[in-house]
């Protein structure tokens, strides 16, 4: 990783702050009765944001008068304006864009407790300390700025297997955070379903067609399933079931992407990449009778709307970041990782997620057709 030149002068400055501050910031002087103005911050991916949600649900059931602030990355927090545990969002615009004009915004609202589910360092823990916050949690700690946080002496588990949910939910408890609860919070309103029906009904489907999803793009190469055999999938669907209409979604990046995917299909294929605002996903995902995806945001969209997935999962594990609730909606296809190149994230050819088949893929879709009373 790049060092910024900010960094040795902010990792300095926090340092000289620190050693001057009198005041007890340890877990054990820490009185839930005094916390009136919360933060938590959830800055990177949509997936990564979903699965803090419940853990902030957990934080709200705790603590239901006080303000809860979340600082969400700038891209994605238009999905979480109607969360009902957030008060507000203040977004997080990427590395030191805007990082003196946040940490001001931050002071302002007189934080009682920062909790870090999920931030890019080397900004996240300094901004949580520059807002003044008393007490600061991190999940992970981080080693550069841990002397900052109030949880460095506490034992949080760190397996790789525990999923990030629970993770998250266990750094709640920390601060007397409630329930056990691993749904995670995203909610599809009337004018989102409203404008879906409309944008199907525009692309000549009927209202009782059958939507099969594929998100074919992923945040890294190495997540990614090859666009032939998303292809191929889709073919043999249409095959066995003429009627059904595949939608293909995707980011404006990844446009050339789901277009090559759908012509390479054909008649009975379609793509949003570019056409639906982020927000309005949400009624396309719930909409969908099925969702095959690769390990990325949308198919954490679809399992907190309650949407049945097939993911697809090599070389990431799907014990740390797949399906954890209404487990009888999802199918799971992960493969052994062959190599550890992707590590780096510099894969440019993942030819392990070659590995997971079509006709296994295929035969879950059918599957999970067939249980949803969908299929031909």
């Amino acid at each position: 990783m790049r060092l910024h030149p900010i960094d040795g002068l902010l990792f300095l400055f926090v340092k000289l702050l620190k050693s001057f501050d009198r005041r007890q910031a340890d877990l054990k002087y820490f009185s839930p009765e005094k916390v009136s103005n919360i933060l938590v911050v959830s800055s990177t991916a949509i997936g990564d944001t979903l699965l803090s949600t419940p853990a902030i649900r957990s934080v709200r059931g705790r603590y239901p008068r006080a303000k809860i602030v979340a600082h969400f990355n700038r891209k994605n927090l238009e999905l979480f304006k109607n969360n009902p545990d957030i008060d507000e969002i203040i977004p997080y615009c990427g590395g030191y864009r805007c990082f003196l004009r946040t940490v001001r915004k931050f002071r302002k609202c007189n934080f009682d407790l920062v909790m870090i589910f999920h931030g890019n360092e080397p900004q996240a823990t300094p901004m949580a300390y520059l807002s003044g916050a008393r007490f600061i949690l991190k999940a992970t700690i981080p080693k550069r700025y841990g002397f900052l946080l109030s949880n460095c002496s506490t034992n949080l588990k760190n397996s790789p297997m525990m999923h990030a949910i629970d993770r998250r939910l266990e750094m709640a408890s920390l601060v007397g955070g409630s329930g056990k609860n691993r749904d995670m919070v995203l909610i599809a309103d009337a004018e989102d379903d409203k404008f879906i029906e409309s944008f199907l009904r525009d692309s000549g489907l009927r209202k009782d067609q059958p939507v099969i999803g594929f998100q074919v793009g992923a945040a890294n190469r190495y997540k990614m399933w090859p666009r032939r055999y998303f292809a191929e999938l889709g073919r043999k669907i249409l095959e066995y079931n003429p009627d059904a209409c595949i939608v293909i979604t995707g980011s404006k990046k990844e446009i050339d992407l789901c277009q090559s995917v759908a012509k390479d299909i054909g008649r009975g294929a379609i793509t949003t990449a570019g056409i639906i605002s982020l927000s309005r996903m949400r009624g396309l995902v719930k909409k969908m009778c099925v969702l095959v995806t690769n390990d990325t945001g949308t198919m954490h969209m679809a399992i907190a709307l309650k949407t049945r997935t097939v993911s697809l999962f090599c070389p990431t594990r799907s014990e740390g970041t797949g399906p954890v609730q209404d487990l009888h909606l999802h199918s799971v296809i992960k493969k052994d990782v062959p190599c550890i190149k992707c590590v780096t994230k510099k894969c440019e050819k993942p030819f392990c997620m070659e590995s997971i088949t079509v006709d296994e893929v295929f035969r879950a879709v059918m599957e999970s057709l067939a249980v949803s009373g969908t299929g031909n």
